[in-house]
């Protein structure tokens, strides 16, 4: 199997090394294979891919899209550096409101499978970064939701003190408001 799958302490968030084969001529390696992600569980679909570039410093998130339209992203680094966080929004789950987060590179070539169920967001550590993602359902504006990144109640410790911030990602709610609103 090209890949190791290693569980996190978010339920269904799963960090995922590929195996590299490096040669004279620079590597190759295999960045999805259905068969290898089906094996572990992971069959859904990826139906959209989207890639982002961003300067040091930028933090996007945390968010999510609501059913049904809930969307699990498969995400990787193509250039550069990002701390990738994930956050379980499950009111019933044993890991709600508990965040995992771990560094995704250019050089690592980690990838992290972010389930449905999570708030997503990311934040650049180098120069720039750019970050390619699947998604298992399309773009739905109008299910289009977030948390505040900076959510005391959630406690992320990102590693970047006054990070760029979208005016709309800066404006979520806190999970606790969010989930007073349901």
């Amino acid at each position: 199997m090209p890949f190791t799958f290693e569980s996190t302490s978010v339920e269904g968030v799963i960090l995922i090394d590929p195996k590299i084969f490096p040669d004279e001529r620079g590597f190759f390696m295999e960045s999805y294979k259905r068969s290898d992600f089906e094996a572990i569980g992971l069959s859904e679909p990826f139906v959209q891919e989207n890639q982002s570039k961003s300067t040091y410093g930028t933090l996007r998130g945390l968010h999510y899209q609501r059913a049904p339209k809930a969307q699990g992203k498969l995400v990787r680094v193509v250039c550069g550096e990002i701390f990738d966080v994930a956050v379980d929004i499950r009111r019933d789950s044993p890991t709600f409101g508990k965040w995992f987060g771990a560094n995704l590179s250019s050089s690592n070539r980690r990838l992290i499978y972010v389930p449905p169920w999570c708030a997503h967001g990311f934040c650049v550590l180098s120069p720039e970064a750019e970050v390619l993602y699947k998604t298992t359902e399309e773009y739905a504006p109008p299910l289009e939701d977030g948390l505040k990144w900076d959510d005391a109640a959630l406690g992320i410790r990102w590693p970047i003190s006054n990070p760029i911030i979208s005016d709309r990602d800066r404006h979520w709610p806190t999970l606790a408001r969010l989930m007073a609103a349901v």
